[in-house]
């Protein structure tokens, strides 16, 4: 494959060396399992957590005289991933046999794609920030393939002392390789490209992107040069299975190879292993290229096929995706690009807001569910699925906000216990009075109340305006925050015979 470089180098991204600035090239190979019940060529179940061994089919175990049978489903999931990577989609593509032998691999080759994947050349368009002013920046990353393969086993090497063992579950298992052009240039950079391509998938349906689980896998290949200048010789950082990972992966492996290069060094073209406890990547083996795998068309499967009638079927069933619900949040509901950014990170999110936002301000919806409940979510370690708080039940305490039944600050507390312990809020509200007071006969006594007790305060507010809001507070403070914030407001000034 020819490197082309698609972008102006940009000072900013560069990181400094002793004998001057390098820029950091990127690219990455994000190994997906597709969501699907059954393996790329065999009936046998995907579930993740059974026994070692449970889920192997003699196809799986290479046994002699078992021929693989394509999962269409799989074929589906491929093409649902190209046209969401808005990406060529290949009528044509051929199974190659990759050989390569390990004890988690019984066949002694992989059955891959190489030179005709199902899916060509596409792109993501990744939004990096947010910078100090809430701004983001908009890159676009290029795909240069996405093909299918099936996994290998997984060797064990600590069940015990002087022998490996080995766990079939994940051999056959059909994954997604998903692979970018040199087009990222830093660590935040490719942590935003894997972000928002997990959240593609997920909107899709087609991998459930759970890194702690493997069934999203990252190889990430970097290189150093001097701006501008041609591309160096690149490592590849194996299986790297967290997003903040990857980050740390690329900082530590390209100041190495800076280190190196500023010795007079060069760089040998490597595989290498990152290791997050030390922080630092270390030698795993010499990187293979295409010809030592042998390649050639697996004989026992035929090219796979398919006419454009299939693809418009598959396009017509997409759902909608995070960059056009993100501008449509944006248009529709008056939202900031940082607030819709958050919401559409995830699906669920996305869904629940819209659901809250449904005949309401959509700024206050979106400050509700961003700050109060992620905010609580992530301080208990949940997720929006997990939550015990429906949609309808976040609408129906901004509802008692807006027809002035709660002030803000009773809402908070509302907001705490429907958490908690669940319940309608409006019955809530009646069964612990907790309705702000609009009497304004009430608010009238509570100011003067305060008032009375603070003369020297209100020397001083007749001086200074802004001290007004001192008096605010004790009056909600003595109401038990039940007041009616704005009268109160309006109630101080007027006895303090401040204007405005």
């Amino acid at each position: 494959m020819t490197l082309i470089d698609t972008r102006t180098p940009d000072p900013k991204r560069f990181i400094s060396g002793a004998t001057g600035d390098w820029e950091i090239i990127v690219g990455m190979e994000i190994h997906a399992q597709v969501t699907s019940e059954a393996k790329l060529f065999s009936g046998a179940s995907t579930a993740f957590g059974a026994e070692p061994n449970a889920n192997v089919s003699l196809v799986d175990a290479a046994m002699p005289g078992m021929l693989p049978v394509i999962n269409e489903e799989c074929v589906r999931q491929a093409v649902r991933t190209g046209l969401g990577l808005k990406a060529k989609i290949n009528h044509r593509s051929v199974f190659d046999r990759k050989n390569y032998f390990y004890p988690d691999l019984p066949q002694g080759y992989q059955i891959s794609q190489f030179k005709q994947p199902i899916v060509g050349e596409g792109e993501v368009i990744v939004s990096v920030g947010p910078a100090k002013d809430g701004s983001f920046e908009e890159i676009v990353v290029g795909i240069e393939r996405l093909h299918l393969e099936q996994d290998a086993g997984k060797s064990l090497h600590d069940q015990h002392p002087t022998m490996s063992y080995v766990d079939l579950n994940r051999s056959g298992v059909a994954l997604m390789e998903i692979v970018s052009k040199p087009d990222i240039r830093s660590a935040d950079e490719a942590k935003a490209f894997l972000t928002k391509l997990r959240t593609i998938l997920r909107y899709l349906g087609t991998c459930d992107g759970n890194m702690d689980e493997g069934s999203m896998r990252a190889d990430v290949n970097v290189s150093v040069r001097r701006p501008g200048g041609d591309f160096g010789t690149r490592c590849e950082i194996k299986n790297v299975n967290s997003i903040r990972f990857v980050g740390q992966s690329i900082e530590s492996e390209a100041r190495r190879q800076i280190a190196i290069l500023e010795d007079g060094g060069t760089i040998d073209q490597e595989t290498r292993l990152f290791d997050p406890v030390k922080g630092e990547t270390r030698s795993m083996r010499s990187k293979e290229e295409a010809h030592d795998y042998r390649y050639f068309p697996d004989p026992d499967l035929v090219p796979l096929e398919f006419d454009q009638a299939y693809v418009d079927a598959l396009a017509s069933g997409l759902t909608e995706l995070p960059d056009e619900k993100k501008a449509r949040f944006i248009e529709t509901f008056g939202l900031s690009e940082y607030d819709a950014s958050v919401l559409i990170a995830e699906k669920a999110t996305a869904d629940y807001f819209e659901k809250v936002a449904e005949g309401r301000d959509g700024k206050t919806a979106a400050n509700w569910v961003i700050n109060d409940l992620l905010g609580a979510l992530n301080k208990a370690g949940q997720d929006i699925e997990s939550t015990t708080v429906s949609p309808e039940q976040l609408g129906a305490v901004i509802d008692l906000i807006k027809d002035g039944t709660i002030s803000g600050k009773i809402a908070k507390d509302l907001f705490e216990i429907v958490l908690a312990e669940g319940g309608d809020p409006r019955r809530i509200v009646d069964e612990r009075g907790m309705k702000q007071v609009t009497d304004t006969g009430a608010i009238e006594k509570a100011v003067d109340d305060v008032i009375a007790a603070n003369p020297d305060k209100v020397e001083q507010a007749k001086a200074k305006p802004t001290l007004a809001g001192w008096f605010v507070g004790q009056v909600m403070k003595a109401t038990g925050g039940k007041a009616n914030p704005q009268a109160v407001n309006d109630l101080v000034k007027a006895k303090l015979g401040i204007d405005g």
